[in-house]
C-alpha cells in the first residue's frame, strides 16, 4: 500500500478561515451531561467536500450553490433514503464568497453567503425536513482572524472577540492559519453558544470542526457544551487529516466521531484514486480501535462510491474497489457517507450502498477487531443477533485465495456461512472457510452462524 501522506488538504484549503476555536490546556473536567446521543449506529449520508476538491471542470469550490444541494438532496430521498441515507452536510465554502472569503454577521456567527444560498439555511434546512433528510454545516477549529479584526460583540456579554483569545495572538489549528482560543476567559464559551444557538434556530442536525489537533481539544468540549444548551440535538464530528492519535482520548468525552484517517479525494479530476488515498484505510483503522466507540465512532471520510457511467464526475475507483470500501467502512462501524455528485448517481452505486445486508453490519455499531494484517487481511465482529461477521480483503494487486480459520476467529464445530454481498447462503463448513480468487483490492463479507 501506498505510504505516501501528502497533506492535500493543507494545500488546497490553505486559505480557508475556518470557523471555531481552541485553548490553553485540554480540559479535565467531566463530559457535557447531554451530548448528543447517537450510541445506537452511526449516521449516514453524503459530504460535500469530494466535488469540491476536484479539478474537474464542473465542479471544484464554486459547484457549492443552493441549487446543487436541492438537486442532491432530490436524488438522495430518491434513491439512497430509503436504505436510511439522510444526512445533507455542506463542507467548507457554505459561508464563503467566489473568492473564498468567509462571511460572518456583526456577532461574529457564520451566515451563508447570499449569492451561494440566496434563501439562506433556514430555508434550505427547511426543504431538507421536508424529505425527511437533515442538514449538516461545517466549520474549523480557530477563531477566524477576520472576525478578530472585526472586534465582533459576543450576545449576551459585554465582551468581544478580541477578549477570547490567547495573547500574545497564538496561531492554531492544523492549518495555523486562525487564533488560539484562551478557555479561561468568561465570554469564550458564551461565543461558542451563540454559534450553537444559531445553528440550531436554523434547523441544522450535524456540525463537522475541522483541522483539530490534540491543542483544539478544549474546542470540541466547548461545542459539545454550547450544542448541549442550544437544546437542539447535533451530531458533532472532530475532523482533519487525519486527527492526530494523540487526541483520541480527550476527544472521546465531547465528539460522535473522529476523522481517523487522511482525505479519500485524490484532488484531481475524478473523486479519489485507490491510492489516493482509499488503501490507507486498512493501514490506520487499527491504530484507533483501542479508543473509538459507540457514540464515538471512528470517522473513515466519504466513500467514493457515486457514479462511475455516464455524465459527471466520476469516482476514480473500480466497482471491485467501491465494494471493499463499503465492506470496509461497515465493518468499521464508521459513519456512511457518500462522495460525489448523487444526481448523476449510477445504478451498481446504488446498489452497493443499499445493500441492506451490508448496512446491517455498519449499524450494529459494534467495533471490530482486525484478525490478521498484511497484504491478505482477515477482521471480524460479533453482530447483536449472535452472528459472527467476517471480512476479507486482498490489498494486493493479483488475485488471490484466503483462507479463514476457525481458530483465528475462535470459534469451533460447523458453522452456517452466508455472504452478504451476493445476498446468498454458502452452506456449512467446518474448521475452515475458503474465499476463492479474491480479486486485487476486492473483498468479501460473510456470517457465520
Amino acid at each position: 500500500m501506498s505510504t505516501v501522506r501528502p497533506l492535500r488538504r493543507a494545500l488546497a484549503l490553505a486559505t480557508v478561515v475556518p470557523l471555531v476555536l481552541t485553548a490553553t490546556m485540554v480540559s479535565t473536567s467531566a463530559p457535557a451531561l447531554a451530548k448528543s446521543d447517537f450510541s445506537v449506529k452511526p449516521f449516514m449520508g453524503w459530504s460535500s467536500w469530494s466535488v469540491q476538491s476536484s479539478t474537474h471542470p464542473d465542479y471544484g469550490t464554486k459547484w457549492l450553490t443552493e441549487e446543487h444541494i436541492k438537486d442532491t438532496a432530490d436524488s438522495m430521498a430518491a434513491n439512497l433514503k430509503r436504505a436510511g441515507y439522510t444526512n445533507v452536510n455542506l463542507d467548507a465554502g457554505w459561508n464563503a464568497n467566489w473568492d473564498w472569503q468567509f462571511r460572518t454577521d456583526a456577532n461574529g456567527i457564520p451566515e451563508a453567503d447570499p449569492e451561494r444560498f440566496p434563501h439562506g439555511i433556514a430555508s434550505l434546512a427547511r426543504y431538507l425536513h421536508g424529505k425527511g433528510l437533515k442538514i449538516g454545516l461545517y466549520g474549523g477549529a480557530g477563531l477566524q482572524k477576520a472576525i478578530y479584526d472585526k472586534n465582533a460583540p459576543i450576545i449576551g456579554t459585554n465582551c468581544t472577540t478580541q477578549d477570547i483569545t490567547v495573547m500574545p495572538l497564538t496561531p492554531t489549528n492544523m492549518w495555523g492559519g486562525d487564533w488560539k482560543i484562551d478557555f479561561t476567559k468568561p465570554c469564550a464559551q458564551a461565543y461558542f453558544d451563540s454559534i450553537a444557538d444559531r445553528f440550531a434556530s436554523w434547523g441544522v442536525d450535524f456540525v463537522k470542526v475541522d483541522g483539530v489537533t490534540t491543542d483544539n481539544i478544549p474546542d470540541i468540549e466547548a461545542w459539545s457544551k454550547a450544542i448541549d444548551q442550544s437544546g437542539r440535538k447535533m451530531w458533532l464530528t472532530a475532523s482533519a487529516w487525519p486527527v492526530p492519535r494523540d487526541a483520541g482520548e480527550g476527544l472521546r468525552p465531547w465528539a460522535n466521531s473522529v476523522r481517523v484517517d487522511t482525505d479519500v479525494e485524490c484532488y484531481c479530476n475524478t473523486v479519489s484514486t485507490w491510492t489516493s488515498s482509499v488503501d490507507n484505510r486498512w493501514e490506520d483503522l487499527p491504530n484507533w480501535l483501542d479508543v473509538v466507540e459507540p457514540n464515538y465512532w471512528p470517522d473513515l471520510d466519504s466513500m467514493p462510491i457515486s457514479n462511475n457511467t455516464g455524465l459527471g464526475i466520476q469516482d476514480g475507483i473500480t466497482d471491485t474497489e467501491r465494494q471493499s470500501v463499503m465492506t470496509f467502512w461497515s465493518m468499521a462501524s464508521s459513519p456512511l457517507y457518500v462522495g460525489g455528485d448523487i444526481s448523476t448517481i449510477d445504478d451498481k452505486a446504488v446498489s452497493i450502498l443499499t445493500n441492506r445486508e451490508v448496512i446491517a453490519v455498519d449499524q450494529a455499531g459494534v467495533i471490530p477487531t482486525q484478525v490478521t494484517g498484511g497484504t491478505l487481511q482477515v477482521w471480524k465482529k460479533r453482530l447483536p443477533d449472535g452472528r459472527l461477521a467476517v471480512a476479507v480483503y486482498n490489498l494486493g494487486d493479483e488475485s488471490s485465495d484466503i483462507t479463514v480459520q476457525w481458530n483465528q476467529l475462535g470459534v469451533r464445530g460447523n458453522r452456517n456461512i452466508r455472504d452478504l454481498v451476493g445476498r446468498q447462503n454458502l452452506g456449512k463448513f467446518n474448521k475452515s472457510w475458503t474465499a476463492k480468487a479474491v480479486p486485487a483490492h476486492g473483498s468479501r463479507l460473510i456470517t457465520l452462524s
